[in-house]
């Protein structure tokens, strides 16, 4: 098979959280139809493929991650023909479409699991059931089968008295998880993708994918909530090789979300040798402003750890063969220019918008832009746990108060960690709803959308969005971007990141690329400055930098390319 690089160095990907992105109809939700009539401002922006969340049927308790039919479209997005409009328009304009599978776990109103409710064997094996203990009851269940805890908090069992069975949810309760052990499972999920195939879909974006083979035998975990006997589980590679060869998907665009996994498994997971993803996306450098690792816990970034993180998978998987999904957001994440850099005032927040877009789309690997990201958006800062909807920050809101936390201190921490962070419409104009509807938007819009939007950031040569548009467009030129190697370097403060790309007998343009990246708002030494001056500034978010007794000084939040 191709080597990775050649396949997808030069592609870009962008993000769609379909709710939120544009609203053709009024409701205050967004739909299809609203996709559709966007293409053109993604076509300028130059991406080649869109990862759209689920619009599936769905109750929406997870906004769409609870699939209650895979075949089908939930009504608030729209239709069949709309979905095949927009493959026809998207093709139209070379853009292919990604959809997002979630195939760890269905809604409890798919009728799958209605029907294993109803006692029916075929479909109680479609599920992760353990029979609970004689005597069970709905007001004595006993206790659950492991003590694992579910993602959204809580355990990861939920007891149901008319079947006296336990069920697996990983994730909320609405959420089983299915049992990839059964082979009828997995000869129907490989069904779905076909559908969507014949539908026009060129790429898939598999969610939670690594967790999907859970261990034979259930256990107690001492040490954790659980994950450490699920995560990359036993079969998980043979399982997606199968869903690989019977979907006929080898060789496209696919990439697995990966939780807590290992540069091993991933290398496993997207080296072409081993038939199954193309890409993926792992979480650890997401996790350096956790304390302790708990989510819910809130430290100031670790850029020297972040470093290190990045430095290991990139070269790691380099080494390996495999191939990094590059990103710093998405729908569960907040915006990373509020959270790594500083949005507290206009020269703050552009810097610390186009730095993170800079380290992004000049490592080894593919981009992702998700929706918003390329124009600065920020954090909205909700006052009230009113504004709120994600049901993980509901949860957590309850869940902090019972540990102790009052109600103002859980608000703050649900501020910097909520997934509504990411999800609030996209900003298209300074207009009350920002141009994403003409009703009522179903979650709130930061107020900075009256400056911070498409309409005024597309004709300014100096916005946000012109500076990711050069971006994409040096990756497209530009083949030591797309297959260079990578090599991190020894910087002279633990707040700067720098590294290099290299691509022997490169067929244009340089052969040598050194990016330095200052997280901080203060100045700091990057790397001696010997060589540098032989280079020329490739891209830079601002020149606010200088030579200093042979050693080459960034100012606040400032990202630069140098190339040879």
């Amino acid at each position: 098979m191709q080597d990775r690089a050649e396949q997808l160095g030069d592609n870009v990907v962008y993000q769609i959280y379909i709710r939120s992105f544009n609203d053709s109809n009024g409701d205050g939700i967004g739909d299809i139809r609203g996709i559709t009539q966007r293409l053109d401002y993604l076509k300028g922006l130059g991406v080649d493929y869109l990862w759209i969340t689920p619009f599936f049927s769905s109750p929406q308790v997870d906004n769409g991650y609870d699939v209650a039919d895979y075949r089908t479209i939930e009504p608030m997005y729209g239709t069949m023909a709309d979905f095949d409009e927009l493959a026809r328009e998207a093709g139209a304009r070379g853009i292919g479409l990604m959809l997002d599978m979630v195939f760890n776990h269905t809604s409890t109103s798919h009728a799958w699991f209605q029907r294993a409710l109803a006692g029916d064997p075929k479909y109680l094996a479609y599920y992760k059931f353990v029979d609970a203990a004689p005597g069970a009851s709905a007001k004595d269940p006993g206790e659950p089968p492991t003590n694992w805890l579910s993602k959204f908090g809580g355990s990861a069992w939920e007891y149901v008295p008319s079947l006296n069975k336990w069920y697996l949810h990983l994730f909320d309760t609405s959420q089983a998880d299915l049992n990839w052990d059964n082979p009828e499972v997995r000869r129907e999920l490989a069904d779905v993708v076909r559908f969507w195939k014949d539908r026009g879909v060129s790429g898939f974006r598999f969610d939670v994918v690594n967790l999907i083979s859970k261990p034979d035998h259930l256990e107690d975990d001492d040490e954790g909530d659980g994950r450490r006997f699920y995560t990359d589980g036993p079969h998980v590679h043979e399982y997606i090789r199968e869903l690989v060869r019977e979907g006929g998907l080898d060789g496209m665009v696919t990439v697995g979300e990966m939780s807590s996994t290992s540069i091993e498994s991933c290398i496993r997971y997207s080296a072409p040798r081993y038939h199954e993803l193309s890409q993926t996306f792992s979480f650890h450098h997401l996790k350096v402003d956790y304390r302790d690792g708990d989510k819910w816990a809130l430290a100031e970034p670790n850029i020297a750890a972040l470093r290190d993180i990045l430095a290991s998978w990139q070269e790691g998987m380099t080494a390996g063969g495999g191939w990094n999904a590059l990103f710093w957001s998405n729908h569960d994440q907040p915006r990373p220019n509020s959270r790594f850099g500083d949005c507290a005032n206009e020269e703050g927040w552009r810097r610390s918008s186009e730095l993170v877009g800079t380290i992004n789309h000049l490592m080894r690997g593919t981009p992702y832009i998700y929706q918003g990201e390329e124009l600065g958006m920020t954090d909205p800062g909700f006052a009230s746990i009113d504004e709120y909807r994600d049901v993980e920050s509901l949860n957590y809101y309850r869940i902090l108060q019972g540990e102790g936390k009052t109600p103002d201190e859980a608000l703050r921490i649900i501020g910097r960690r909520s997934r509504d962070n990411g999800r609030t419409p996209m900003q298209w104009d300074e207009s009350k709803h920002a141009g994403f509807t003409t009703g009522t938007p179903w979650i709130g819009i930061p107020s900075n959308h009256t400056a911070v939007n498409a309409k005024a950031e597309v004709r300014d040569p100096e916005s946000v969005w012109s500076y990711y548009h050069r971006l994409i467009s040096l990756r497209k030129e530009t083949p030591v971007i797309q297959r260079g190697s990578v090599h991190f370097l020894d910087a002279l403060s633990d707040r700067v990141i720098a590294f290099e790309r290299t691509l022997d007998n490169a067929p244009s343009g340089p052969a040598r690329l050194v990016v330095l990246c200052n997280f901080s708002g203060t100045r700091q030494s990057a790397i001696a400055s010997d060589g540098l001056a032989e280079g020329s500034l490739l891209i830079a978010n601002a020149r606010d930098m200088h030579e200093e007794e042979g050693t080459l000084v960034l100012g606040p939040w400032v990202a630069a390319a140098f190339a040879w």
